[in-house]
């Protein structure tokens, strides 16, 4: 099927004489996640990660994805003449650096303007102009072929209310303009939906898992025009939206639009986020700034509000894990479980809490080998059964209206081997570690990220993805600009000053291909410490609640301090959790929560 589509593809290319089609992930917003309509790089390639880019040339095909994939898609491209390119890998070329070895002069390299931020399709126009490479942008090529292509999202949006946003949209409207003035800007364009969504306190549902509304904003200083499908908007919202000067206009009606900036306006916009569409329908004649969305900072930034609310919605997310666990580990081997059945028990725990409305992802529910693919989903085809023995590694998380959640924990099921505890116990390591990091203000996540990777690296095992990523509020489960990494990934953007009120996740991990995958993860809140002279010190408060499996822990490999944490945190946890158990949940939870 997939050579078939590949041909069908060929063929189209032929007739409109392009030589090479890039084919990314994203929407025409640049969403991490898109919605079923945007999966245009699953329907070529069979490859049906949330990462990755294909490009097809009349000769050859190759996806481009990073490290959490590469298992995952070997095994997804077995026969589809597509080749494998492991990013970051030692040799391995980039997009970019493949289009330069395969376009010749005179050739058409094209790809679909809505789907490619301004960044990369101004990127391509500047590199090949001199090489007389001709762009094309204008085309959907994955469209003509795609008969039964789902229909663009159409569900009902929601404000979310000022008792959980705790600003409201007039007052972040503000914020933004004055931005603007800053930089002496008129016009904003703002593309990006976790954007649009925190500035309007607007919610939705149109991708799977991020409350979000397909839509863009183009704000004077005076005015906002919201471009959307007005069907998704209830009448309250209209009402509301009218009040603060917020115009509905048709959601495709963008690109016509921003052709009418007049010349004397100055336009301030992310071209990372903003769609090479759009851009090139600015007049020429107008003054671009390119620059992070304001919001892109505001929004990282939890108010006190927000803080008080997600402080209350990992302990609902905590009991629902730890009552997860205490079913998981009395009744493996007892009753069929398996690694759907146990993802879906730990949904139906979470949505037992009124206020939980959805998932903050895909649950990984991955035992023993299975483990070792970062962003392993199981299939009715590989779900394995669990049994008395090994590891069952579980990442998850929950969008409730008091916050977002992502935790992973991995479950000892039985007997493990010397090595697997040697390498839960320096994972744990690892995250208590960077929990209990104490650093100067200024400090990136590149400085500490070290702390994490430090245990793994002393036994010569490093993990091929980030220690850690910011989370939205009620919004998108992997946000920027913050995040743990060892060295900096320009296209993540997530290597910011950490600064007090931002939610980073602190996740390593460890994972043998055909062997086992581990992953320990908390999130953490950064807060101002001692102010000692001119130095401002800041450290992080755990808000994550659930016990850490005790079955994997050998204290042998732990100092005396990494020890004192683990037990100060699982009191933490009984003190917690204990109240909303079971009397049985509350025995059990006392033994998985003692002291080592």
């Amino acid at each position: 099927m997939i050579k078939d589509r590949l041909e069908k593809l060929r063929k189209s290319m032929k007739d409109k004489a392009i030589f090479a089609y890039i084919i990314p992930s994203a929407d025409f917003h640049q969403s991490e996640y898109v919605g079923d309509y945007f999966k245009c790089r699953k329907f070529i390639s069979g490859f049906t990660g949330s990462a990755g880019t294909v490009v097809v040339t009349l000769d050859e095909a190759g996806l481009w994805t990073d490290g959490r994939y590469f298992i995952q898609a070997e095994n997804q491209l077995k026969d589809s003449k597509i080749k494998l390119f492991k990013m970051g890998e030692e040799g391995v070329l980039t997009v970019e650096e493949y289009l330069d070895a395969v376009l010749k002069e005179g050739d058409t390299l094209a790809f679909d303007g809505r789907v490619i931020s301004a960044k990369e399709g101004s990127n391509y126009e500047d590199k090949y102009r001199e090489k007389d490479i001709k762009i094309v942008y204008e085309y959907d090529l994955i469209d003509d072929l795609w008969t039964d292509r789902p229909q663009m999202p159409s569900e009902k949006a929601f404000l979310l209310d000022i008792k959980y946003a705790g600003e409201s949209a007039e007052s972040k409207l503000s914020r933004v303009r004055e931005e603007m003035k800053k930089k002496n800007a008129t016009v904003h364009i703002l593309n990006s939906l976790d954007d649009i969504a925190w500035l309007l306190n607007i919610r939705g549902n149109d991708i799977a898992y991020n409350p979000v509304v397909i839509s863009s904003i183009v704000m004077t200083l005076d005015k906002v025009y919201y471009f959307v499908d007005e069907n998704k908007l209830s009448r309250e919202i209209i009402e509301s939206f009218d009040e603060i000067g917020i115009e509905i206009r048709d959601y495709f009606e963008i690109y016509d639009f921003v052709k009418e900036i007049k010349e004397n306006e100055t336009v301030l916009l992310d071209e990372a986020k903003v769609n090479y569409s759009i851009y090139k329908n600015i007049p020429s004649d107008v003054k671009i700034i390119d620059k992070p969305n304001p919001t892109f900072i505001f929004k990282s930034i939890k108010n006190e509000v927000e803080l008080d609310n997600l402080r209350k919605c990992h302990i609902k997310d905590g009991v629902a894990m730890t009552k997860f666990m205490y079913w998981l580990k009395t009744n493996v081997g007892k009753i069929k479980i398996t690694e759907i059945s146990a993802s879906d028990k730990l949904e139906e725990l979470r949505r037992s809490e009124d206020s939980c409305f959805d998932l903050s992802f895909d649950t990984i529910s991955a035992y023993k080998e299975h483990a070792a693919m970062m962003h392993y989903s199981a299939t009715e085809e590989s779900d394995y059964e669990l049994k008395p023995e090994g590891m069952l590694l579980v990442d998850s998380g929950g969008q409730y209206f008091t916050g977002t959640t992502d935790i992973t924990r991995t479950y000892i099921l039985g007997d493990i081997t010397d090595e697997e505890k040697l390498h839960y116990t320096s994972t744990l390591r690892g995250m208590i570690r960077l929990s209990k990091a104490k650093f100067l203000y200024g400090c990136r996540g590149i400085n500490l990220d070290i702390l994490a990777r430090g245990p793994l690296w002393d036994i010569s095992i490093d993990y091929k993805c980030g220690t850690g990523h910011g989370v939205g509020f009620v919004l998108n489960v992997h946000e920027g600009p913050n995040g743990f990494r060892w060295k900096i990934v320009p296209e993540r953007n997530d290597s910011c000053v950490l600064e007090e009120g931002m939610i980073t996740t602190n996740e390593p991990g460890v994972y043998i291909e055909g062997k086992h995958g581990i992953r320990i993860e908390n999130e953490l809140l950064c807060k101002k410490a001692q102010k000692i002279g001119s130095d401002q010190f800041m450290e992080f408060e755990t808000i994550t609640f659930s016990p850490i499996d005790l079955d994997g822990v050998n204290p042998d490999y732990m100092d005396k301090s990494e020890k004192e944490f683990l037990n100060n945190y699982h009191k933490e946890v009984f003190e917690k959790i204990s109240p909303y158990l079971e009397k049985e949940e509350v025995e059990w939870l006392k033994e998985y929560t003692r002291a080592i």
